[in-house]
């Protein structure tokens, strides 16, 4: 059409490049800059910084740092060098003077402002601006974030809870089917759900989700009658898309990152897809201990904990991929009180006591492990704030646990 073409991407590049006027991304080989995993909407941030430089409209770029940390932790990127400062200025924004569409979005979730961190984004704030796109058009999101109307906003925040409570439910139901249809086949090096009803919008949260509780690369297929979608996540240990790479041949499009990654193809091409990838996956995972590890930082008793070492730790944040939240043993740890807790008793409450140190300590998703709580016990945990009835204390985020020997 006669057009210049610049594109701005944070994706690995293919090897045939588009013949655009200018193609912005840290990734291409011929790219010198120092940080190579920006977001998406750290490489838009950097284009756009060029041109207001340019123009001399510099300080006008503080007022988008907001979305550029909404961007970077709803991509999941990690929370290392560059992208620890966009973050970490965007959450001041978002702290003082949020937005107005996101401010009514943070008061729908029943968050406070003044309080928010990366974890806020990546559980609360950007799954319901994501349900949109997911589920029909990210349009509804634009709108929430451009918005000067109090009215429209409230309406736009309202519209995308009722579309996440939405996106949750069909997430259940897909991930209930794949995880039946993974068992049935037998856990194997690599893991694919396939079906023609699998929405397309949440695959990759399934994909996800299988991925992280059986700790094999996942890929959940939405397939048609022609052509087949693919959601693929995967383990540090496997990068899917240079497996995808090797079997370019069989695929119509494919992109993403070494854990994170899409494609299409021609239906009748998906059995050997199936079967390349697995052949790839049994070869390259032999010999692997397929579990999650827990990296612990250091060991420490209960009393330890006392003093201003919260706010110590919270000078590493904000936390995230490739940054996490510091991890600690305690040993010998005497348990006072141990029950369930949640609609169905999925979680665990403890209250836990070391020399004359009590601390409360819940079990996220440990309720099943209720029988093999005993005392002493050796735990593995991290702190955090349990903000309840407008209070806020801290408590241990329990991690995992075993008798102590």
């Amino acid at each position: 059409m006669g057009l210049d073409i610049i594109i701005t991407d944070h994706h690995t590049p293919l090897p045939e490049i588009p013949p655009a006027i200018a193609i912005v991304d840290p990734k291409l080989p011929s790219s010198n800059y120092p940080f190579s995993e920006l977001a998406g909407v750290g490489v838009a941030f950097k284009l756009l910084q060029a041109l207001f430089q340019s123009i001399g409209r510099e300080k006008q770029l503080d007022e988008l740092m907001d979305l550029v940390a909404l961007g970077t932790v709803a991509d999941m990127m990690p929370l290392l060098g560059e992208n620890r400062y966009l973050v970490k200025e965007g959450l001041k924004l978002i702290n003082t003077s949020p937005r107005l569409g996101v401010g009514e979005m943070i008061t729908q979730a029943g968050l406070n402002i003044g309080s928010l961190d990366s974890e806020s984004i990546s559980w609360v704030i950007a799954p319901r601006l994501n349900a949109a796109g997911r589920l029909a058009h990210a349009m509804t999101s634009y709108k929430l974030l451009m918005t000067d109307s109090p009215q429209e906003a409230q309406e736009l925040s309202i519209c995308l809870e009722q579309k996440n409570a939405e996106r949750q439910k069909l997430t259940t139901n897909a991930l209930a089917k794949a995880r039946e249809q993974v068992l049935a086949q037998g856990i194997s090096p690599l893991l694919v759900a396939s079906h023609k009803d699998y929405p397309m919008g949440i695959a990759g949260l399934v994909a996800g989700r299988l991925s992280e509780e059986f700790y094999r690369p996942t890929i959940v297929v939405r397939v048609g009658e022609k052509i087949s979608s693919g959601s693929c996540r995967s383990i540090p240990e496997f990068n899917i898309i240079l497996a995808l790479n090797q079997c370019s041949s069989l695929l119509t499009q494919f992109g993403g990152h070494p854990q994170a990654a899409g494609f299409t193809l021609l239906t009748k091409n998906l059995a050997q897809l199936q079967q390349t990838l697995l052949q790839m996956a049994t070869t390259q995972l032999a010999g692997v201990d397929l579990r999650h590890r827990l990296d612990i930082d250091a060991e420490l008793t209960l009393p330890d904990l006392g003093g201003d070492i919260f706010q110590t730790i919270q000078q590493l944040a904000p936390f995230g991929k490739g940054n996490p939240i510091p991890t600690f043993l305690s040993r010998r740890v005497e348990v006072v009180d141990c029950h369930t807790m949640g609609s169905e008793g999925e979680h665990l409450r403890l209250k836990l006591k070391q020399g004359n140190t009590v601390w409360d300590g819940v079990g996220f998703k440990l309720g099943n492990y209720l029988a093999e709580v005993s005392s002493p016990l050796d735990i593995v945990y991290n702190l955090e704030i349990d903000r309840w009835g407008g209070e806020e204390r801290l408590r241990l985020n329990i991690l995992d646990f075993t008798p102590a020997s």
